[in-house]
Protein backbone atom coordinates (compact mmCIF):
# COMPACT_ATOMS: atom_id res chain seq x y z
CA UNK A 1 0.00 0.00 0.00
CA UNK A 2 0.74 3.65 -0.69
CA UNK A 3 -0.40 6.90 -0.28
CA UNK A 4 0.67 10.42 0.41
CA UNK A 5 -0.64 11.84 3.93
CA UNK A 6 -0.61 15.56 4.23
CA UNK A 7 -1.05 16.30 7.62
CA UNK A 8 -1.82 19.87 9.22
CA UNK A 9 0.98 21.07 11.65
CA UNK A 10 -0.01 21.66 14.93
CA UNK A 11 1.49 22.45 18.46
CA UNK A 12 -1.22 19.57 19.49
CA UNK A 13 0.42 16.76 17.14
CA UNK A 14 3.92 15.22 17.78
CA UNK A 15 5.30 15.29 14.91
CA UNK A 16 8.27 12.50 15.55
CA UNK A 17 5.78 9.74 17.08
CA UNK A 18 4.01 10.33 13.39
CA UNK A 19 6.72 9.81 11.39
CA UNK A 20 7.71 6.82 13.49
CA UNK A 21 4.49 5.05 13.75
CA UNK A 22 4.00 5.91 9.36
CA UNK A 23 3.17 2.69 7.85
CA UNK A 24 5.15 1.61 5.18
CA UNK A 25 4.88 2.52 1.77
CA UNK A 26 3.03 5.77 2.61
CA UNK A 27 4.56 9.33 2.47
CA UNK A 28 4.05 11.92 5.15
CA UNK A 29 4.15 15.76 4.60
CA UNK A 30 3.67 17.72 7.49
CA UNK A 31 2.78 21.46 6.30
CA UNK A 32 0.41 24.57 7.89
CA UNK A 33 -2.96 25.06 6.13
CA UNK A 34 -2.65 28.39 4.33
CA UNK A 35 0.85 27.66 3.96
CA UNK A 36 2.55 27.05 0.33
CA UNK A 37 3.90 23.95 1.30
CA UNK A 38 0.51 22.72 1.91
CA UNK A 39 -0.65 23.73 -0.96
CA UNK A 40 1.35 22.33 -2.88
CA UNK A 41 1.32 19.02 -1.38
CA UNK A 42 -2.85 19.20 -1.65
CA UNK A 43 -2.76 17.94 -5.29
CA UNK A 44 -1.37 14.70 -4.34
CA UNK A 45 -2.32 14.41 -1.19
CA UNK A 46 -4.74 11.28 -1.06
CA UNK A 47 -5.17 11.54 2.90
CA UNK A 48 -5.50 14.44 5.30
CA UNK A 49 -4.67 14.48 9.02
CA UNK A 50 -5.60 16.93 11.24
CA UNK A 51 -7.76 19.24 13.30
CA UNK A 52 -11.24 20.68 12.13
CA UNK A 53 -9.93 23.55 10.26
CA UNK A 54 -12.31 26.15 8.26
CA UNK A 55 -9.80 26.45 5.90
CA UNK A 56 -10.61 22.83 4.73
CA UNK A 57 -13.32 23.89 2.37
CA UNK A 58 -14.45 23.58 -1.49
CA UNK A 59 -11.86 25.40 -2.51
CA UNK A 60 -9.27 22.67 -1.05
CA UNK A 61 -11.20 19.77 -2.33
CA UNK A 62 -11.00 21.13 -5.90
CA UNK A 63 -7.39 21.97 -5.09
CA UNK A 64 -6.87 18.06 -3.73
CA UNK A 65 -8.78 15.92 -6.24
CA UNK A 66 -7.35 12.59 -5.17
CA UNK A 67 -8.14 12.92 -1.62
CA UNK A 68 -9.97 9.76 -0.05
CA UNK A 69 -10.27 10.61 3.48
CA UNK A 70 -9.93 13.32 6.20
CA UNK A 71 -9.02 11.98 9.25
CA UNK A 72 -9.40 13.80 12.47
CA UNK A 73 -6.88 13.42 15.44
CA UNK A 74 -9.68 14.85 17.97
CA UNK A 75 -13.25 14.14 18.47
CA UNK A 76 -15.15 17.36 17.85
CA UNK A 77 -15.85 17.83 14.43
CA UNK A 78 -17.82 21.10 14.45
CA UNK A 79 -15.19 23.14 12.74
CA UNK A 80 -15.42 21.11 9.44
CA UNK A 81 -16.85 21.79 6.56
CA UNK A 82 -19.17 18.85 6.51
CA UNK A 83 -21.31 20.20 3.23
CA UNK A 84 -17.78 20.98 1.43
CA UNK A 85 -16.74 17.20 2.22
CA UNK A 86 -20.31 15.73 1.41
CA UNK A 87 -20.28 17.13 -2.08
CA UNK A 88 -16.21 16.29 -2.36
CA UNK A 89 -17.84 12.49 -1.80
CA UNK A 90 -14.61 12.37 1.04
CA UNK A 91 -15.58 11.30 4.15
CA UNK A 92 -14.70 13.33 7.30
CA UNK A 93 -13.68 10.47 10.55
CA UNK A 94 -12.65 11.12 14.29
CA UNK A 95 -10.32 9.79 16.31
CA UNK A 96 -11.99 6.55 17.33
CA UNK A 97 -11.92 7.75 20.87
CA UNK A 98 -8.19 8.10 21.03
CA UNK A 99 -8.41 10.78 23.65
CA UNK A 100 -11.71 9.25 26.00
CA UNK A 101 -9.49 8.02 28.86
CA UNK A 102 -7.71 11.87 28.76
CA UNK A 103 -11.21 13.61 28.58
CA UNK A 104 -12.82 11.20 31.27
CA UNK A 105 -9.97 11.63 33.54
CA UNK A 106 -10.27 15.54 33.20
CA UNK A 107 -13.88 15.86 33.91
CA UNK A 108 -13.33 14.11 37.08
CA UNK A 109 -10.57 16.27 38.30
CA UNK A 110 -12.48 19.42 37.89
CA UNK A 111 -15.40 17.65 39.87
CA UNK A 112 -12.53 16.94 42.14
CA UNK A 113 -11.01 20.31 42.24
CA UNK A 114 -14.91 21.84 42.54
CA UNK A 115 -16.14 19.83 45.31
CA UNK A 116 -12.61 20.08 47.22
CA UNK A 117 -12.41 23.89 46.45
CA UNK A 118 -8.83 23.12 45.34
CA UNK A 119 -7.77 26.25 43.77
CA UNK A 120 -8.90 28.38 47.37
CA UNK A 121 -7.18 26.01 48.74
CA UNK A 122 -3.90 26.20 46.93
CA UNK A 123 -4.34 30.15 46.84
CA UNK A 124 -4.08 30.42 51.23
CA UNK A 125 -1.41 28.18 51.61
CA UNK A 126 0.32 30.06 48.99
CA UNK A 127 -0.58 33.24 49.91
CA UNK A 128 -0.03 32.36 53.84
CA UNK A 129 -3.10 31.31 55.34
CA UNK A 130 -3.00 27.94 56.05
CA UNK A 131 -6.58 26.65 56.01
CA UNK A 132 -8.13 30.21 55.18
CA UNK A 133 -10.19 32.39 57.09
CA UNK A 134 -13.41 30.83 57.63
CA UNK A 135 -12.47 27.23 58.94
CA UNK A 136 -15.74 26.93 60.51
CA UNK A 137 -17.92 28.06 57.25
CA UNK A 138 -15.47 25.90 54.91
CA UNK A 139 -17.43 22.54 53.28
CA UNK A 140 -15.52 20.62 51.24
CA UNK A 141 -17.50 17.21 49.46
CA UNK A 142 -16.41 13.68 48.74
CA UNK A 143 -18.22 12.51 45.23
CA UNK A 144 -18.71 9.39 46.88
CA UNK A 145 -22.69 8.96 47.04
CA UNK A 146 -23.19 12.01 44.68
CA UNK A 147 -25.58 11.37 41.59
CA UNK A 148 -23.60 12.30 38.77
CA UNK A 149 -25.75 13.09 35.25
CA UNK A 150 -24.12 12.74 32.15
CA UNK A 151 -25.39 13.97 29.31
CA UNK A 152 -23.95 12.59 25.66
CA UNK A 153 -23.42 8.99 26.40
CA UNK A 154 -20.66 8.14 23.72
CA UNK A 155 -17.12 6.49 24.07
CA UNK A 156 -15.95 9.37 26.78
CA UNK A 157 -19.39 9.18 28.66
CA UNK A 158 -19.12 5.88 29.18
CA UNK A 159 -15.55 6.26 30.69
CA UNK A 160 -16.59 9.14 32.73
CA UNK A 161 -19.31 6.38 34.09
CA UNK A 162 -17.27 3.90 34.71
CA UNK A 163 -14.63 6.51 36.64
CA UNK A 164 -17.81 7.58 38.71
CA UNK A 165 -18.90 4.07 39.52
CA UNK A 166 -15.35 3.74 40.94
CA UNK A 167 -15.99 6.61 42.93
CA UNK A 168 -19.39 5.29 44.40
CA UNK A 169 -21.42 7.48 42.77
CA UNK A 170 -24.79 6.93 41.34
CA UNK A 171 -24.90 7.74 37.53
CA UNK A 172 -27.71 8.42 35.45
CA UNK A 173 -27.52 9.84 31.82
CA UNK A 174 -29.53 11.39 28.90
CA UNK A 175 -28.52 10.64 25.43
CA UNK A 176 -30.73 10.40 21.92
CA UNK A 177 -28.96 6.94 21.17
CA UNK A 178 -30.48 4.50 24.38
CA UNK A 179 -29.05 1.65 25.76
CA UNK A 180 -30.53 -1.40 26.42
CA UNK A 181 -31.43 -2.30 29.57
CA UNK A 182 -28.51 -4.84 29.42
CA UNK A 183 -26.10 -2.03 28.56
CA UNK A 184 -27.33 -0.26 31.37
CA UNK A 185 -26.98 -2.89 34.04
CA UNK A 186 -23.74 -3.82 32.89
CA UNK A 187 -22.47 -0.50 32.51
CA UNK A 188 -24.28 1.17 35.95
CA UNK A 189 -26.47 3.30 34.57
CA UNK A 190 -29.77 4.72 33.93
CA UNK A 191 -31.88 5.96 31.87
CA UNK A 192 -33.25 9.68 32.48
CA UNK A 193 -34.86 12.82 30.29
CA UNK A 194 -32.79 15.48 30.34
CA UNK A 195 -34.93 17.55 32.39
CA UNK A 196 -35.24 14.55 34.74
CA UNK A 197 -30.90 14.65 34.81
CA UNK A 198 -31.00 18.28 35.31
CA UNK A 199 -33.24 18.81 38.94
CA UNK A 200 -31.70 15.42 40.31
CA UNK A 201 -28.02 15.34 39.57
CA UNK A 202 -25.42 17.17 42.11
CA UNK A 203 -23.09 17.28 38.85
CA UNK A 204 -23.85 17.29 35.62
CA UNK A 205 -21.23 16.71 33.29
CA UNK A 206 -21.65 17.11 29.13
CA UNK A 207 -20.22 14.92 26.79
CA UNK A 208 -21.99 15.90 23.53
CA UNK A 209 -20.22 17.14 19.99
CA UNK A 210 -21.47 20.46 18.94
CA UNK A 211 -24.26 20.64 16.51
CA UNK A 212 -27.06 22.64 15.65
CA UNK A 213 -29.02 20.44 17.67
CA UNK A 214 -26.88 20.97 20.85
CA UNK A 215 -25.61 24.53 20.63
CA UNK A 216 -27.06 26.43 23.53
CA UNK A 217 -28.82 22.92 24.38
CA UNK A 218 -27.81 24.00 28.33
CA UNK A 219 -29.29 27.53 28.66
CA UNK A 220 -31.06 30.03 31.17
CA UNK A 221 -34.36 27.43 31.61
CA UNK A 222 -32.44 24.71 31.79
CA UNK A 223 -29.56 26.04 34.20
CA UNK A 224 -32.49 26.95 36.60
CA UNK A 225 -33.60 23.25 36.30
CA UNK A 226 -30.75 22.40 38.19
CA UNK A 227 -30.37 22.60 42.02
CA UNK A 228 -28.06 25.12 43.76
CA UNK A 229 -25.78 23.13 45.24
CA UNK A 230 -25.41 21.57 41.93
CA UNK A 231 -22.25 21.89 39.74
CA UNK A 232 -22.10 21.87 35.78
CA UNK A 233 -19.12 20.29 34.06
CA UNK A 234 -18.25 20.75 30.57
CA UNK A 235 -15.03 19.52 28.90
CA UNK A 236 -16.99 18.90 25.36
CA UNK A 237 -17.45 22.19 23.03
CA UNK A 238 -18.03 26.14 24.95
CA UNK A 239 -21.39 26.88 22.57
CA UNK A 240 -23.10 23.57 24.41
CA UNK A 241 -23.70 26.02 27.07
CA UNK A 242 -25.12 29.34 26.93
CA UNK A 243 -22.19 31.09 28.49
CA UNK A 244 -23.93 34.55 28.93
CA UNK A 245 -26.45 32.31 31.03
CA UNK A 246 -24.02 30.87 32.73
CA UNK A 247 -22.06 33.34 34.20
CA UNK A 248 -25.35 35.10 35.29
CA UNK A 249 -26.05 31.79 37.03
CA UNK A 250 -22.59 31.15 38.81
CA UNK A 251 -23.24 34.86 39.82
CA UNK A 252 -26.26 34.86 40.86
CA UNK A 253 -26.23 31.48 42.80
CA UNK A 254 -28.40 29.58 40.65
CA UNK A 255 -26.12 26.77 40.61
CA UNK A 256 -23.22 26.10 42.77
CA UNK A 257 -20.48 25.79 40.39
CA UNK A 258 -18.94 24.87 37.02
CA UNK A 259 -15.68 23.48 35.68
CA UNK A 260 -15.04 24.19 32.34
CA UNK A 261 -12.41 23.55 29.63
CA UNK A 262 -14.55 25.21 26.96
CA UNK A 263 -15.12 28.65 25.99
CA UNK A 264 -17.55 30.49 23.94
CA UNK A 265 -14.96 32.06 22.41
CA UNK A 266 -11.19 30.58 22.61
CA UNK A 267 -9.38 31.57 23.66
CA UNK A 268 -11.42 33.54 25.94
CA UNK A 269 -10.89 37.63 26.04
CA UNK A 270 -9.43 39.09 29.16
CA UNK A 271 -12.30 40.37 30.39
CA UNK A 272 -14.71 37.51 30.42
CA UNK A 273 -16.81 37.79 34.02
CA UNK A 274 -15.86 33.84 34.49
CA UNK A 275 -12.37 35.46 35.33
CA UNK A 276 -13.83 37.27 38.24
CA UNK A 277 -15.84 34.40 39.76
CA UNK A 278 -14.69 32.35 42.47
CA UNK A 279 -16.97 29.31 41.56
CA UNK A 280 -14.97 28.24 38.55
CA UNK A 281 -12.23 26.39 37.85
CA UNK A 282 -10.87 26.94 34.71
CA UNK A 283 -8.68 24.71 32.02
CA UNK A 284 -7.26 26.02 28.16
CA UNK A 285 -9.17 23.52 26.13
CA UNK A 286 -6.73 21.32 27.40
CA UNK A 287 -8.76 17.98 28.92
CA UNK A 288 -7.89 15.81 25.07
CA UNK A 289 -4.48 16.11 24.39
CA UNK A 290 -2.20 14.42 26.69
CA UNK A 291 1.24 12.95 25.80
CA UNK A 292 -0.20 9.36 26.52
CA UNK A 293 -2.58 9.51 23.68
CA UNK A 294 -0.28 10.68 20.90
CA UNK A 295 -0.14 7.12 19.96
CA UNK A 296 -3.20 6.47 20.38
CA UNK A 297 -4.47 8.99 17.76
CA UNK A 298 -1.71 8.39 15.04
CA UNK A 299 -2.21 4.49 15.17
CA UNK A 300 -6.14 5.59 14.59
CA UNK A 301 -5.29 7.90 11.78
CA UNK A 302 -2.71 5.73 10.14
CA UNK A 303 -4.77 2.28 10.71
CA UNK A 304 -8.03 4.29 9.36
CA UNK A 305 -5.73 5.34 5.82
CA UNK A 306 -4.47 1.72 5.42
CA UNK A 307 -8.57 0.89 5.20
CA UNK A 308 -8.81 3.04 2.56
CA UNK A 309 -5.86 1.88 0.61
CA UNK A 310 -7.31 -1.50 0.70
CA UNK A 311 -10.66 -0.37 -0.57
CA UNK A 312 -12.53 -0.73 2.45
CA UNK A 313 -14.76 2.01 4.68
CA UNK A 314 -13.13 3.82 7.11
CA UNK A 315 -13.89 4.02 10.93
CA UNK A 316 -15.51 6.79 12.97
CA UNK A 317 -17.28 8.61 9.98
CA UNK A 318 -19.15 11.06 11.68
CA UNK A 319 -22.96 10.64 11.39
CA UNK A 320 -23.69 13.49 9.31
CA UNK A 321 -21.70 11.44 6.50
CA UNK A 322 -21.86 8.06 8.27
CA UNK A 323 -25.07 7.05 4.92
Amino acid sequence: MTGRILMMDSALSATEIAREMLPAGFELVVASPGSPDFAAAAAGAEYLLGFGDPAIDDAFYRAAPRLKLYQLLSAGYDRCDIEAARRAGVPICNNGGANSTAVAEHAIMLMLALCRRLVWQHRNVAAGRWRGNDLAGTRLYELRGRTLGIVGLGAIGKKVARLANAFGMAVQYYDIRRLSEAEEDALDVRFRLLNEVLRSSDIVSLHVPLTPSTRHMIGAAELRLMRPDAYLINTCRGPVVDEAALIEALASGVIAGAGLDVFDQEPPPADNPLFRLDNVVLTPHFAGPTWDNQQARFRNAFDNCQRVARGERPLWVIPELAG
